[in-house]
């Protein structure tokens, strides 16, 4: 074997040569080459414990309904602590929402969910407002907000899991509460309505676009009769009544010619 025949090594050439340039490619391709790995390794998992599309989105619906349940799990220590009032603002502020102590300004958690411990002095001062909306806020949650004996206002638009039963519970605030906003809430029906009856003293109560109340405008006169003392917001009293002979007939007239 002579030198002049000694063959030179490529061992970065062949991938060199597929597309990548210089050292960041090389990295993007090593990047790739993991990530499909880890792809293959999740579909794996998934075959291993899953044999149709049926027990999968069971599982993911018990991961869904564990995530919520942990989110509405009360802060028995910061009760025993600082108090209820303290603890309900904590429970609130966690789930993303912002809550008013009585002389104060209101407190919000930032863009990162982060939020400043002061109030936890305020534990002789009561809280007079809560906005929950959009938040997680379940039946198991409202165990943090019924010890407010002193809540004037709360808002729980579009919160995905407050529902009929969830009304049910809000009689303790009945002393108190003077202003609800359930606008948007996508469970909240008649039935759940009717349970307000108990909250005389509401002086606003916002119904507006809540989807399986199936006939909103008759369900507004009928939450005004049992409320008169409160102004009731949301569908027009005629909405959702059936049309009558005249305006049917109208629609379905042929246009008089020109």
């Amino acid at each position: 074997m002579g030198l002049g025949k000694t063959k030179p090594l490529h061992l970065v050439m062949p991938v060199w040569n597929r597309g990548t340039r210089g050292i960041r490619g090389l990295s993007r391709a090593v990047a790739l080459e993991g990530s499909q790995k880890k792809g293959r390794s999740l579909l794996q998992f998934l075959a291993d414990r899953f044999y149709d599309v049926q027990a999968l989105r069971e599982y993911l619906l018990q991961k869904q309904v564990l995530k919520v349940h942990q989110k509405n799990r009360p802060f028995t220590y910061i009760k025993e602590r600082f108090g209820p009032h303290a603890a309900g603002a904590y429970f609130i502020l966690k789930q993303g929402g912002a809550v008013k102590f009585q002389g104060k300004e209101w407190i919000r958690s930032d863009a990162h969910g982060h939020f400043s411990l002061d109030f936890l002095k305020f534990q002789a001062v009561p809280v007079e407002a809560v906005n929950a909306s959009g938040c997680a806020i379940n039946y198991q949650g409202l165990d943090s907000l019924l010890a407010l004996k002193e809540l004037r206002s709360l808002w729980l638009q579009r919160c995905p899991h407050v529902d009929d039963w969830c009304l049910g519970r809000l009689h303790p605030l009945a002393n108190s509460l003077q202003e609800l906003s359930l606008a948007g809430c996508p469970r909240i029906s008649e039935r759940g309505l009717a349970s307000l009856h108990h909250l005389q003293n509401l002086r606003r109560l916002d119904i507006s676009d809540l989807h399986a109340v199936s006939n909103p405008g008759l369900t507004r006169i009928l939450v005004e009769e049992m409320l008169p003392s409160c102004q009731v917001l949301g569908a027009d009293w005629a909405q959702g009544l059936p049309s009558g002979p005249d305006e049917q007939s109208q629609d379905k007239a042929s246009p008089i010619p020109a």
